[in-house]
């Protein structure tokens, strides 16, 4: 990692391994289980992936008031492996809302059975389209919207 991308407010995704506990607001926890692992009995990085997404899609559809869908994912960190039986829980911060999308910078962390604390396994940026009923990009009324970090 760069000291830019540990300085610089706009590379929120690429935040240093010294934190200690979650960034942003909760928006989903799960435990990880036997059938999401890979060949060598780790969790599937696209097991988490996708618990990432669902988990900014819920925080950006309650920003937008509307649906939403995953228009990109960028800078994805896979930090440190997540085991069977970990604690996932992913955290969601607003980065920038445009005319009819949002950028979202989502943190994974776990809780180990043996541990007492937080550990940030992966964080990317995501970002979201709001869409209205048939499908096709809807304004993102702003007023009321938190201001982004």
């Amino acid at each position: 990692m760069t000291d830019t991308a540990m300085t610089d407010p706009t590379a929120a995704h690429a935040r240093p391994i010294a934190d200690t506990a979650p960034l942003g607001e909760l928006c989903i926890r799960t435990l990880a289980m036997p059938a999401d692992t890979n060949q060598n009995g780790d969790i599937f990085g696209g097991w988490l992936l996708s618990q990432m997404d669902i988990g900014g899609g819920v925080f950006a559809s309650k920003l937008a008031k509307s649906r939403t869908v995953t228009v990109a994912i960028e800078a994805m960190n896979f930090r440190k492996p997540v085991y069977v039986g970990d604690l996932v829980s992913v955290h969601a911060t607003l980065i920038r809302v445009g005319r009819t999308s949002i950028a979202v910078h989502l943190e994974a962390w776990v809780m180990r059975r043996k541990e007492k604390q937080f550990i940030l396994v992966t964080d990317g940026k995501f970002t979201y389209v709001a869409i209205d009923d048939n499908g096709r990009p809807r304004e993102i009324h702003q007023t009321g919207l938190p201001n982004p970090a």
